[in-house]
């Protein structure tokens, strides 16, 4: 069980049978009534976000979050198949859990995939990628005074900003969680 007054970001809980964890929190002590925390939370499965205030001693049950490194396989339109690299076994999980990390992530690269009682509900790309360019425009000599980007779509289908000197078929770094173009390759 944690307490409220425990809670620290990334923290995950049960409460009201939904899996939860603390984005943000705050103690406060007003100078009239009682303590309490005040938190952001969001729902893992549904991803909803909420805020809240709790008393801090209320009570939860601790969530046991299981992390596995999977392969990802392929999909046939409407699930994603990835592929456990110690046990072979592959699983299938709906577009709603890989929406975020999937245009990050090639056929038979490895991503980090998120249990709840054995059940999958999500899915992170590595935070580094190198990806081809398959589509942008030109850079146009004489435009780079300024530090200018412009728009890129990568062989996963992802669009970046990328610096003008940047052409179809330049492998680049991307950082996954901001979605930001690193340095070509």
């Amino acid at each position: 069980m944690i307490s409220a007054g425990d809670f620290k970001k990334g923290i995950t809980f049960v409460m009201d049978d939904g899996l939860y964890q603390v984005l943000d929190f705050q103690h406060v002590k007003p100078g009239k009534g009682a303590a309490f925390v005040r938190t952001k939370i969001r729902n893992v499965i549904t991803g909803a976000t909420k805020e809240t205030a709790f008393n801090p001693n209320d009570k939860f049950p601790k969530a046991f979050i299981e992390t596995k490194e999977m392969q990802y396989l392929y999909t046939d339109g409407e699930l994603y198949y990835f592929m456990d690299i110690e046990s072979y076994e592959q699983i299938p999980i709906n577009y709603e859990q890989v929406k975020d990390a999937i245009k990050y992530i090639k056929e038979n690269d490895i991503a980090i995939i998120r249990f709840y009682q054995s059940s999958p509900f999500e899915v992170e790309a590595p935070n580094f990628v190198e990806l081809e360019v398959t589509e942008t425009e030109p850079g146009v000599k004489g435009d780079t005074a300024t530090g200018a980007t412009k728009s890129a779509t990568v062989e996963t289908g992802a669009t970046v900003n990328v610096p003008l000197f940047i052409n179809i078929g330049d492998k680049i770094k991307i950082d996954t969680r901001t979605g930001e173009y690193l340095s070509r390759v």
